[in-house]
């Protein structure tokens, strides 16, 4: 396959501009009528379309860098037989019809000298100075390592990192690939291949994060020619048969501005031809596809209201398609993208995909971080010890990627975590207790905010508050909700009397359960997760307990003495209703059943106010001397190994002898466990209660409350 045959020519369709041909670029490099006084004529197209964005630009340090360029790769060529000046060239002509800063474009002219010259860095700090060293240097970091299967990990992992310091770096590199593509077809089909899909792995998803949709589409369909070749051309033909395609949103343009016009609203309105790709979605989205189909209507204002006004007139003049319209201005994308989506039908009902933004959104649009220029700020000078730089418009997902592939020693983890987490297409923010935020990609739980604000410290995490209720560590959140994690805040903390335990006991280490996979999007969470469970073959352990006395030994009298109920009927049996378990001194009544037997119930008892609703009379009771007592407790937690065991140790310390024991089966990672329990006196029920509530992962304990029959 030519390079020609490759490039489905959306780049001069979608642009008016006719490519620049590589070889009179060639020709132009090395023989060049150019004087003293002037630029050659191969960087003066660079000059001149770089001019159009920035008219105050300084083209002397352009024409330095060219200099420089040309002479250092003098007599090197290129696989298609150009000479390599011509790569630079288009590498930074690429960068500077997407409007890139005079300092980029500088290192991109350059980005091939370190590497592949005689020209080292010190003498680059020289003559541009440390900023454009500094690009240079990173992308000849990216290339360094050697470009093969087994490398490619590694490869990209280093590109992240460059990237994560100045995002003019993967620029450039984005730029570089796109040429490269442009000219695969001189490579054997096999590594045509390989590149393709490396590029559609990680490079187009990385554009479309740093929102340059002008390369990312172009990209898309230079690996659609490769990868897919039947389809390509199935939709090349497709489009070379629909040639008057363009009419019917002609007409529909027209029609718009005659709409925008009689409202009083200035506008530009343009007509946006699909590329390949997108005209191969639509077609297996919708089969047949009409005119409109092959394009959409860009409509282009100068202020942000003005959107909503077009947006309103043409929903009132046309029919609007309800289920296309999207919000992108209130609520942009991760990549910075601004825009309204709608869709309306004309007369005869074709629908035609419209576009509104205003200029600058529209120019962020196609370059994304391109567009934001130089946003580094040196301070006096000098750059901080570590090397990182304060870059307010990094992205918050470049910011999670470079903290999580610290931890990543394994470069195939990595590169799979890389891919996993590039696909994601829509972030989220969620509000920490404390006022901060979290951003987490769509569809993220509990378990990766976790990760994301404590890193390993969530190994403890037992639950979440989600909105002020309580919640699993799996419920997945929603765009604007309020996280609280829970821990087990005590399981690294020594009780007062750590030094009564006995000597040979340990506290287990905390760590997540393997279902916590399950739940966890975010590569932080995965890995870090995935970590703790390889160094615990053995299985997760329960955050620890906090250390108690051991149990006092059981008195040689017997079993404690119930508590005693007393009623003024002789010959009645008195029994402690199971439903609420009254001891002293809670207020309780009774009521009368079969075979001279009067259960007790405490007043706020359900059953009570049943009972009393059929006509029974209540049988007044109160305590005798005795202090023993009865009770059932209802505890609530969240699920976790040794859970049990902790409760019934806490149990026994605290006296309580346990006659039934109920624990109903997970839900949602809860349990719910029942205790009727013998206690030696009525009055430790609230420590009794305090302490239960104390156990690592236990939110809630309270006396039961379950319905009783009416006897």
């Amino acid at each position: 396959m030519s390079a020609e045959a490759a490039s489905p020519g959306a780049h001069s369709r979608r642009r008016g501009r006719p490519r620049i041909e590589l070889r009179r670029l060639g020709r132009a490099a090395l023989l060049g009528p150019a004087g003293r006084d002037r630029l050659p004529d191969a960087i003066g197209h660079v000059a001149d379309v770089h001019r159009a964005h920035h008219p105050d630009a300084d083209l002397a340090i352009l024409h330095q860098a060219y200099v420089l360029a040309e002479s250092s790769h003098r007599g090197q060529f290129r696989k298609s037989g150009e000479p390599y000046i011509t790569h630079p060239l288009a590498v930074t002509l690429i960068l500077a019809e997407l409007g890139a800063e005079t300092t980029t474009l500088t290192a991109s002219l350059l980005h091939d000298t370190v590497e592949d010259t005689d020209v080292t860095l010190d003498q680059v700090t020289a003559e541009f100075g440390a900023e454009v060293a500094y690009l240079v240097d990173g992308v000849t970091k990216l290339e360094k390592v050697e470009y093969g299967a087994a490398a490619e990990s590694e490869t990209f992992r280093k590109m992240l990192v460059a990237t994560g310091n100045d995002v003019r770096v993967m620029s450039i590199k984005l730029a570089d690939r796109l040429h490269n593509m442009r000219t695969l077809g001189v490579m054997r089909p096999e590594k045509q291949a390989r590149i393709a899909k490396v590029t559609r792995d990680v490079l187009i998803p990385l554009a479309e994060r740093l929102g340059v949709q002008a390369l990312k589409t172009e990209l898309e369909d230079l690996v659609f020619a490769i990868l897919h070749p039947e389809e390509y051309e199935h939709t090349r033909a497709l489009i070379a048969e629909n040639t008057d395609a363009g009419a019917a949103l002609d007409t529909m343009a027209d029609r718009f501005r005659a709409v925008l016009r009689d409202a009083g609203i200035t506008a530009d309105v343009l007509i946006r031809p699909r590329h390949f790709v997108s005209v191969h979605r639509v077609s297996l989205k919708r089969g047949r596809l009409r005119g409109t189909d092959f394009g959409r209507l860009l409509v282009l204002v100068g202020e942000d209201a003005d959107c909503y006004g077009v947006l309103g007139e043409l929903h009132t003049c046309f029919t609007p398609v309800i289920s296309e319209f999207k919000d992108f201005i209130a609520a942009p994308k991760f990549n910075l993208y601004q825009s309204l989506h709608t869709a309306v039908a004309g007369t005869g009902g074709e629908v035609a995909e419209v576009l509104i933004r205003t200029h600058q959104m529209h120019k962020v649009a196609e370059a994304g971080v391109i567009a934001l220029g130089n946003p580094y700020i040196p301070q006096e000078g000098a750059e901080p010890a570590d090397g990182e730089r304060a870059d307010p418009t990094r992205p918050g997902w470049l910011s999670r990627l470079l903290e999580w592939q610290q931890s990543t020693p394994d470069s195939d983890t990595f590169w799979t975590s890389l891919r996993a987490d590039l696909a994601q297409d829509r972030e989220i923010t969620v509000f920490r207790a404390d006022g901060g935020t979290l951003g987490l990609p769509a569809g993220a739980s509990c378990v990766d905010a976790a990760y994301a604000q404590y890193g390993e410290q969530a190994h403890a995490c037992i639950g979440a508050s989600v909105n002020g209720r309580l919640a699993t560590l799996s419920t997945v959140l929603s765009d604007g909700d309020t996280v609280q994690l829970l821990f087990a805040h005590d399981a690294h903390r020594a009780a007062p009397d750590a030094q009564e335990t006995a000597p040979d006991a340990q506290e287990t280490v905390s760590g997540p359960s393997p279902d916590w996979l399950e739940h966890a999007r975010t590569p932080a969470a995965r890995i870090a997760i995935t970590a703790w469970l390889q160094a615990h073959p053995d299985g997760t352990a329960a955050p620890a307990a906090v250390p108690r006395r051991s149990a006092p030994p059981a008195p040689d009298a017997g079993p404690p003495a119930v508590a005693n109920a007393v009623v003024d009927l002789p010959g009645t049996t008195v029994r402690l209703a199971g439903c609420c378990t009254p001891v002293p001194p809670d207020t309780v009544t009774g009521f009368a059943v079969r075979g001279a037997v009067v259960t007790v119930h405490r007043e706020r008892c359900p059953a009570v106010s049943r009972m009393t609703s059929l006509g029974r009379e209540p049988i007044p009771v109160r305590w005798g001397d005795a202090v023993g007592c009865l009770v059932t407790l209802v505890a609530e937690s969240f699920g976790r190994p040794r859970l049990l065991a902790d409760l019934t140790e806490v149990i026994a310390i605290e006296g309580a002898a346990i006659v039934s024991a109920t624990v109903e089966p997970p839900s949602e990672q809860r349990v719910r466990h029942t205790y009727t329990l013998q206690l030696p006196e009525a009055a430790g029920l609230p420590a009794l209660i305090r302490a239960m509530r104390d156990v690592p992962g236990v939110y809630d304990v309270r006396r039961s409350q379950h319905p009783a029959a009416t006897g």
